[in-house]
């Protein structure tokens, strides 16, 4: 995007370049997707989804079933984010289709659970250290502080660093993923490793009470597929976001399924499916199969390298997301800052002292549940965004659009949906939180939008001067946005 500065901004010297780098390309946006949704969710939740399915083609089928539910998810939004290559993600989407004051709520929560997942990976890093390190043991908080201190001043100095970082870090985790899978796949393996677990005939079980285990699987399945939309909050770094943006969506989700896919199948060929749904660990019982001197460290390591993935590519999204708002005039606008390097370093700064405030508290947990429902709420009204800006702006520049729309975005919104009721019905005092989060947004929107106002008084710009931030959409000739105009539904 390129970015020209207002009359007001233009009358103080700049530190810096106002607008983001664009160095970025489809390696990365499928690395940052791969780092952002691989987990420890995969280490673990094979036994529980096998516990739930006991047999074998119904657990692939969850597996497949939460693929599909992602790539439904990243088809639907990657038209969204090639019609606006801008950073800051859900928050511009949500901006553009009901107005600022909805931006701003998707903003403040989709920032929160970006600080909230970083906060819990940090923390969730120190502890496998400490399993590695023993004298670590009793120093966890320190350690998960260094290490977020350790990924800030990667980012802080250059984006070409971090994301670098990010691809090597990637490109390491899926190389030691599928050394733990050929070594599993290449083994004896169980007699009879697809044996159900144990026959629930449904006559008598019921129909629901079949339905239940299913549903939970699913979402469950789900969960760890959450991340394939990270690529998002790059666009405007993108050097071809039209082109880069769908590729790497669609390619890095179907990448996360066949490793999902893959390691189930490692998991199932060396453990018997009561074996697996009785385990609460399936990588470290199947390493212990096939490397059986030295599996925990081999496991350790392992989720150790998918949380510091994890960690780079979530806290790369977050001060995006800040510095969009920022930009917009709903924050300060210094973090709208953007250093030499292309890093936005007020918005890294306060997004890397909320992950501290977080993990200092230990509370960190509660909130990743209260976060998990402003997700889903953020994803079913970005899905509305596509159907509403269809109708409404069927003329917008859209490079990308929805294979198969409206069917297909309508069932990931129904999805989305069903896991949104389905949340607030196992958590109702997370649901309550929640909605006081998203309360408490509509007040700091004002008081934002009355701050901006007061303090700026500077004269009206001169015609040639044009609005606080343009946008030049790819494959257009003219500008088709301006991102500042007065807006009627505020």
């Amino acid at each position: 995007m390129n970015s020209l500065p207002s009359a007001s901004v233009a009358q103080k010297p700049s530190p810096g370049p106002v607008s983001l780098s664009r160095i970025l390309g489809v390696g990365f946006g499928v690395a940052v997707i791969f780092g952002g949704t691989v987990g420890v969710g995969i280490l673990r939740l094979p036994g529980t989804i096998a516990g739930e399915m006991r047999s074998f083609w119904p657990i692939m089928l969850m597996w497949l079933i939460g693929g599909g539910y992602a790539l439904l998810g990243a088809i639907s939004i990657a038209e969204l984010g090639t019609a606006m290559p801008q950073a800051g993600g859900f928050y511009v989407y949500s901006r553009r289709a009901f107005g600022p004051a909805a931006g701003f709520a998707m903003g403040w929560a989709d920032w929160l659970n970006n600080c909230a997942v970083v906060a819990f990976g940090s923390v969730a890093a120190a502890e496998y250290l400490a399993a590695l390190f023993p004298r670590l043991l009793h120093l966890q908080t320190l350690v998960a502080l260094t290490i977020l201190i350790v990924f800030c001043a990667l980012q802080w100095n250059s984006l070409r660093i971090s994301s670098s970082v990010q691809q090597v870090a990637s490109s390491i985790t899926a190389i030691t993923f599928v050394v733990l899978a050929i070594a599993c796949l290449l083994h004896p393996g169980v007699a009879n490793p697809h044996a159900p677990a144990r026959i629930y005939p449904i006559h008598a079980a019921g129909f629901f009470q079949r339905i239940v285990p299913i549903v939970a699987a699913i979402r469950a399945v789900v969960v760890t597929y959450d991340g394939w939309y990270e690529a998002i909050y790059f666009t405007e770094e993108d050097t071809n976001a039209a082109r880069n943006l769908p590729r790497a969506m669609i390619g890095g989700v179907l990448i996360v399924l066949a490793l999902y896919l893959l390691m189930n199948l490692a998991f199932l060929h060396v453990l018997s499916i009561p074996a697996l749904a009785a385990s609460a660990l399936p990588a470290a019982d199947a390493a212990r199969m096939v490397f059986p001197a030295w599996s925990g460290t081999f496991v350790t390591v392992l989720s150790l390298l998918t949380l510091l993935s994890l960690i780079n590519a979530v806290l790369l999204g977050a001060p995006r997301i800040l510095f969009a708002i920022g930009r917009d005039g709903l924050f300060s606008a210094r973090a709208a800052q953007v250093a030499p390097g292309g890093t936005p370093r007020v918005a890294l700064a306060l997004s890397a002292a909320m992950v501290a405030l977080f993990i200092a508290s230990g509370k960190f947990e509660d909130i990743i549940a209260v976060a998990a429902i402003l997700v889903a709420v953020m994803y079913c009204v970005n899905y509305i965004a596509v159907f509403v800006l269809r109708v409404r702006e069927p003329h917008m520049n859209r490079p990308f659009r929805a294979w198969g729309f409206p069917l297909t975005t309508g069932l990931v919104l129904a999805g989305s949906l069903a896991f949104l009721v389905a949340d607030l019905h196992d958590d109702p005092h997370g649901a309550i939180r929640a909605a006081v989060l998203l309360g408490l947004a509509l007040p700091a929107y004002a008081w934002m939008r009355w701050r901006a106002r007061n303090i700026d008084t500077s004269p009206a710009p001169s015609p040639a001067a044009a609005s606080d931030c343009e946008t030049i959409i790819p494959g257009d000739s003219k500008l088709v946005q301006e991102r500042n105009r007065p807006d009627p539904r505020t």
